[in-house]
């Protein structure tokens, strides 16, 4: 897919943050506010009107129904152990800082990350629990 056409935030439009619990099924009622950025820069990136259209009614949808995690100063503290995590799996964390912003948001308030993109979060399993979806 072009990148013009590749929606930004693909794997954390469905990568929301939730508390742990045995059993329990997804409730997607908790977004990273970094997710929530990425997703209303989607409408001015999409390739066609058809396409921005679509990124735009995601995300009124999205903003109406999960509230944003802000990155707090708990997770600027967690941040530094997702990227030494990342930077043990030999990868670079310049190119990742959405995901590792995301991931260290997951970290800071013990919560799970859902991804379509579970691989980007590779390295990352001592520190939080990433559920492919």
């Amino acid at each position: 897919m072009p990148p013009s056409a590749r929606d930004p935030a693909d794997s954390r439009l469905h990568a929301p943050l939730l508390p742990r619990a045995a059993g329990e099924k997804p409730r997607f009622d908790a977004i990273s506010a970094i997710t929530a950025a990425e997703l209303a820069a989607g409408p001015l990136l999409a390739g066609t009107p058809v396409e921005a259209a679509k990124r735009q009614a995601r995300l009124q949808e999205v903003e109406s129904k999960l509230e944003p995690i802000p990155f707090d100063a708990v997770a600027v503290r967690s941040y530094g152990l997702v990227v030494a995590a990342v930077v043990r799996e030999g990868r670079k964390p310049r190119s990742r800082f959405a995901d590792l912003v995301i991931a260290a948001t997951a970290h800071a308030h013990g919560l799970d990350l859902y991804s379509r993109n579970a691989a980007d979060f590779v390295g990352l399993e001592d520190l939080i629990r990433v559920v492919a979806i």
